[in-house]
């Protein structure tokens, strides 16, 4: 009897370390209250490939309730949207907000764990500032949602998270609910530079991957072992001691069990190839990559293993892994069936998601690729969407889903558009005409002229 009830005690604190570890700093985002609306007379780009003219959408308890031609208003508000373009909320699946913020300076410069190849106990949220002022200004340019990544100077940078582009006094209040958080995973220069630079490992690319063996290895014979004793506890065998807490580990078996997806950071088609076949030598699945300045060259495969590429539309050369980018990288891989995505990577460029969407279609178009604004918009709405598997709740203009919506006063693939209006689960975040509707953090408050400083 006390071998079962210490076995009983084993699974039980297995149990509790595995629960603690999924979630110990859970959302407490609320979305505000919102009165039903109706977008009347927009050129409406979908998400899902579709243009409609001079259609409407209701939003009904902050959700999109209905999509066509000549809804009835029933006394509702209405946004006359007549030529005016809706979009869904732009997703930067790749940003460092609130971990780089502005002021960019040493104190506040907490992206990079750069104390060992393997951080991967770190969760970036526990460095977000919620009052960086870039929040806001990405807000003006459209984005709704965005993941917040750890830097790439090791091979496990930590894990990223998911947040609602919503003003919060705490990054759990911008937290989306429900959202897989994300190991950040880099490949590539980085770590070798990083770590070769120091005369330690890894300080080259076959270090990188020993390097990553090594902590899968080991985070599978973790499991694989934490299995064996809740296993043992339903019987009468000897009960095994509990294992110590391993907070790295604990990030990696996650993502064995399929709790946390793997964003990677990688640049040549070879060390793509080469991280899918870690992927199956241990049991997990890269979600994406990322930068992928190569993914052109294995579209097809990227395709067949489901993996989606966060790419820029055309930055290339700055370092020699990045040598051989090209402006229709994003879209080739989205020709050959892959999951294409625009990211920004940068304060600046995520202000303007739009436009970086809108220069990958001007070189797909000038090669004579058959692509449109219409698929265009996927490359920063529903496919981010799907690789942070939020897809179901947001990223698309489709019943059922989030009224996370874009108002735009021209074809968002112009230079001369300008978001007008963001809703976030049918709120009315930002107002382009309304000044009481333009967030500003406290941090800004006298600092700035946005704040009321001079």
């Amino acid at each position: 009897m006390p071998s079962l009830r210490l076995s009983l005690l084993t699974l039980l604190v297995l149990t509790s370390l595995d629960a603690l570890a999924r979630d110990p700093y859970g959302s407490t985002y609320t979305p505000l209250p919102v009165e039903d609306l109706l977008l009347r007379g927009a050129t409406v780009l979908t998400g899902t490939g579709e243009k409609l003219e001079n259609s409407d959408v209701l939003i009904v308890d902050g959700k999109i309730a209905a999509v066509g031609v000549g809804l009835p208003d029933d006394g509702l508000e209405v946004v006359d949207a007549a030529g005016k373009w809706l979009t869904p909320g732009i997703i930067d699946v790749h940003s460092h907000l609130g971990a780089y913020p502005s002021p960019g300076v040493a104190s506040t410069s907490d992206g990079n764990e750069m104390t060992s190849p393997n951080t991967a106990q770190v969760w970036v949220e526990h460095s977000v500032w919620p009052q960086d002022p870039q929040f806001p200004l990405a807000l003006a340019g459209g984005v709704t949602s965005l993941q917040i990544l750890p830097g790439s100077a090791n091979l496990f940078g930590g894990r990223g998270v998911t947040l609602k582009n919503v003003p919060s006094r705490t990054v759990q209040g911008m937290k989306f609910p429900g959202a897989k958080p994300a190991l950040k995973m880099a490949c590539g220069e980085n770590p070798k530079r990083a770590y070769g630079s120091k005369g330690q490992s890894p300080a080259t690319r076959m270090g990188n991957i020993a390097g990553f063996r090594a902590a899968w290895a080991k985070a599978r014979h973790t499991l694989d072992e934490r299995n064996r004793q809740a296993a043992a506890a339903d019987d009468d065998a000897e009960p095994a001691k509990p294992p110590e807490p391993d907070l790295a580990q604990d990030t990696l078996i996650g993502v064995l069990e399929g709790d946390i997806l793997i964003h990677n950071h990688c640049y040549r088609a070879d060390e793509m190839a080469w991280m899918i076949d870690v992927g199956k030598e241990y049991g997990f699945q890269i979600t994406a990559f990322h930068h992928a300045v190569e993914a052109y060259k294995i579209a097809d495969l990227l395709a067949a293993e489901g993996i989606c590429s966060a790419m820029w539309a055309d930055w290339w050369g700055f370092k020699l892994e990045a040598f051989d980018g090209i402006s229709e990288n994003v879209a080739l891989v989205d020709q050959a069936g892959a999951c294409a995505i625009v990211h920004s990577d940068s304060a600046v460029g995520i202000q303007r998601l739009n436009q970086e969407a809108a220069k990958a279609l001007a070189a797909a178009q000038r090669q004579g690729m058959p692509l449109d604004e219409a698929d265009a918009m996927t490359w920063i709405t529903l496919n981010p969407a799907k690789a942070l598997a939020i897809d179901d709740q947001t990223g698309s203009i489709e019943v059922g889903k989030a009224a996370d919506l874009v108002l735009w006063n021209a074809s968002p693939f112009s230079v001369y558009s300008q978001a007008e209006q963001v809703y976030i689960d049918g709120y009315r975040y930002y107002d382009r005409n309304d000044p009481a509707r333009q967030p500003v953090t406290d941090f800004e408050l006298d600092q700035t002229v946005s704040g009321g400083g001079r």
